[in-house]
């Protein structure tokens, strides 16, 4: 019975989009708002029964409904519930519904908060998202639905089937129980349980900017009413990402046992294109705000950001790329990438029609002048340089490669470090030059007065990494650029403080303070800055800096690993009754000269899977502090002798600056969220049109 359910809902969620979408755009070019009513409300009815569905699945994956194909892939009568309930996202057809669940929750709330607001935009904004739904829908009914089941023919042969076949039984649940698979070991990890969470919510929250320019495009209001109604959900959606990205490096770095947190993997670099796509995007819509300028480019920048998310998808759930990260070979490729080429297609000619006809023209002209416009189009073409760089070497050279030799060529980190630390440099310089310029004209002789104090600072702060032992030119470049753009936004800071300490005649932390309530989308901004200055040296250290080193011990014995020493003092082996797990567990001090910190207790865990065979999993321990991580893993022992073990050690100078900086970025954002004078209810609207005037037609 949860199945029949799962599968109705799947049916009446696509049924409903497809219908809305049809009554949208007819109730748009027929003048029927009746009908562009019930597009609204059919759009509506999919969050509901996106949640009953995804709340069957739910009830199967708790339950032990093994007959389920999905519930008997990814869990086990051992799996915990908590593993359980996470196993919701833990492989394609569970997480496809889940993706769909988020993005009708995006639609719904895009919906509700601007439909009598924008009502010239929402018909067609309404039916580009109930477009992309109802085709995600349609994947998880028609080719990845997770209520496919297991049945017995009458000849004895076991089959998967969505729906009862004729003269078949149900298989009993003790053996299904039996041979379940169990999630993928590398899912049991907090920071990927969220991880997929999160890099959903940020992915499926650009449909809401994306939606919204094509309404503007395809009704002709062209003016920044579409920027206004979806800065909240952009950044909404970018926060998401971000926070999707960084929980993935830490998942890598606890979980995979390399002793880092980015590998420059595909599936990360699909992760990673949207978030700098939507980065320029976020920077450049301010010149259209304040300027009148950019209007082309940002309508481009928020086509390519949402594109490169369903293309990102096509890649890893299509079987293009190989990666711990992606999703097995399924037959959701090519559907995927013909929609993938169709909204390109479409959005391009929209975009190409609205150009032609001169309806994109800036309201003053852009000029290379020394400016803060200056600076963003700068900006934008570093970002977009990296783009078409980390784009090219994950997918652009092995699918090349491969259509012109029959040999896939994989580019490794040499390539990608190589190719874009000068430009995140770059990128470094003009957060540091960007806020000390004006809008409209700004001079040398006054860019020069407001980097002295800055300068200065950097200058002293580079001294003393030059005293703590970063004395190679790449180092001291690096952190160069890292502290001017960190000091050039605390100087600003004090500086509008200090402004306002003097008009006002009060204290200095009063002036703070009232400078950031007024200005939380301005200050919000300076603290994502921030938040990149402490992830920019975060980087910098434990990736220039780190030491690696690898040594078999005896019992006892003592390995010096810079100004440590590590002493091996027990193996231990074990079997977790709850999952059923083998641990080999090593027992390590760690001391500095007489002083002994702390035990360390690196481990490897076996899982044994369906077929008898065990699943390794090697999972580190260290010793974390502001200054570094000192990261231990167990690699091997013999196991007729454990007295012996072999280990590799990491010291990670710095990297904790990663994860710190990370909180500071999202912090940053939610202020600059919560800004009131970014509410769409308070947007003005300017140019209204008529949902008829101006349509694009054929």
């Amino acid at each position: 019975m949860i199945a029949e359910i799962g599968i109705l809902g799947l049916m009446l969620t696509v049924g409903v989009s497809v219908y809305s979408v049809i009554a949208c755009l007819w109730g748009a070019y027929a003048h029927r708002q009746a009908l562009i009513e019930s597009g609204r409300t059919a759009a509506l009815l999919t969050s509901p029964l996106l949640f009953i569905t995804l709340g069957v699945l739910l009830v199967g994956l708790v339950g032990g409904a093994y007959q389920i194909t999905y519930v008997h892939q990814v869990t086990d009568p051992n799996t915990p519930l908590f593993y359980r309930i996470t196993a919701l996202w833990g492989s394609q057809q569970g997480s496809l519904i889940f993706w769909s669940f988020t993005m009708s929750l995006f639609t719904s709330g895009a919906i509700l908060s601007n439909w009598r607001t924008h009502a010239e935009l929402m018909p067609f904004a309404t039916a580009v998202m109930m477009t992309t739904l109802a085709f995600f829908v349609g994947l998880s009914l028609f080719l990845e639905n997770p209520f496919e089941r297991y049945w017995i023919l009458a000849n004895n042969v076991v089959v998967q089937d969505i729906f009862i076949p004729s003269q078949s039984i149900a298989p009993e649940l003790d053996r299904l129980a039996q041979t379940a698979s169990g999630l993928n070991p590398l899912l049991r990890h907090f920071g990927m349980i969220i991880h997929p969470p999160m890099l959903y919510l940020g992915f499926v929250g650009f449909i809401v900017p994306y939606a919204f320019a094509i309404a503007a495009l395809a009704s002709g209001n062209l003016s920044t009413d579409w920027i206004k109604i979806t800065r909240q959900w952009t950044l909404w959606a970018w926060l998401f990402l971000s926070l999707g990205l960084l929980l993935g490096g830490r998942w890598a770095y606890d979980v995979l046992g390399w002793g880092g947190y980015w590998g420059w993997d595909p599936v990360e670099n699909a992760a990673f294109l949207p978030w700098l796509m939507g980065t320029a995007f976020l920077h450049s819509v301010m010149v259209q705000e304040r300027r009148g300028m950019l209007k082309k480019w940002n309508l481009f920048l928020i086509i390519a950001t949402f594109t490169s998310v369903i293309f990102g998808t096509f890649a890893t759930r299509s079987g293009l790329i190989d990666s711990v990260h992606s999703f097995a070979r399924s037959p959701i490729g090519v559907p995927m990438f013909l929609f993938w080429a169709g909204m390109m297609l479409v959005s391009s000619i929209l975009l190409v029609i609205r150009w032609n006809r001169g309806e994109l023209e800036d309201d003053q002209p852009f000029r290379w002048a020394f400016n803060r416009e200056m600076m963003f189009v700068l900006n934008n073409i570093v970002f977009m340089i990296l783009f078409f760089a980390i784009f090219w070497g994950s997918f652009g050279a092995p699918i090349a490669s491969e259509l012109t030799s029959g040999v896939e060529i994989s580019l490794g980190s040499q390539y990608f470090n190589g190719v874009t630390a000068p430009f995140f440099g770059l990128m470094y310089v003009l957060m540091g030059i960007a806020p000390l310029t004006a809008w409209g004209r700004s001079t040398l002789t006054h860019l020069q007065k407001d980097l002295l104090i800055p300068l200065i600072l950097t200058l002293i702060a580079l001294v003393g990494a030059w005293f703590l032992g970063a004395t190679t030119p790449a180092s001291l470049l690096g952190y160069g650029l890292v502290f001017l753009a960190g000091f050039v936004t605390l100087y600003m800071v004090y500086k509008d403080a200090r402004s306002r300490q003097v008009a006002r005649q009060e204290t200095f932390s009063r002036s703070l303070w009232k400078t950031f309530v007024r200005g939380r989308r301005r200050y919000g901004g300076f603290i994502v800055h921030l938040g990149i200055v402490v992830i920019g040296l975060g980087v910098i250290g434990s990736t220039l800096f780190q030491y690696e080193t690898q040594r078999t011990l005896q019992l006892g014995e003592t390995l010096d690993v810079q100004d440590y020493q590590m002493t091996f003092e027990r193996l231990d082996s074990g079997q977790i009754a709850e999952d059923g797990r083998v641990m080999d567990i090593a027992t390590l001090t760690l001391s500095k000269g007489d002083q002994a910190f702390e035990s360390l207790r690196p481990r490897r865990d076996l899982f044994q899977q369906s077929d008898g065979s065990f699943m390794p999993m090697t999972i580190a321990s260290a010793r974390s502090t502001l200054a570094h991580d000192f990261y231990v893993l167990l690699v091997g022992w013999e196991e007729l002798s454990p007295d012996r073990a072999t280990f590799k050690v990491y010291v990670n100078p710095l990297i904790n600056l990663v994860w710190w900086g990370g909180m500071i970025l999202m912090l940053g954002t939610v202020i600059s969220v919560w800004n009131p004078a970014t509410s769409p209810k308070r947007a003005t609207v300017t140019n209204r049109v008529k949902p008829s005037a101006g349509v694009v037609t054929a």
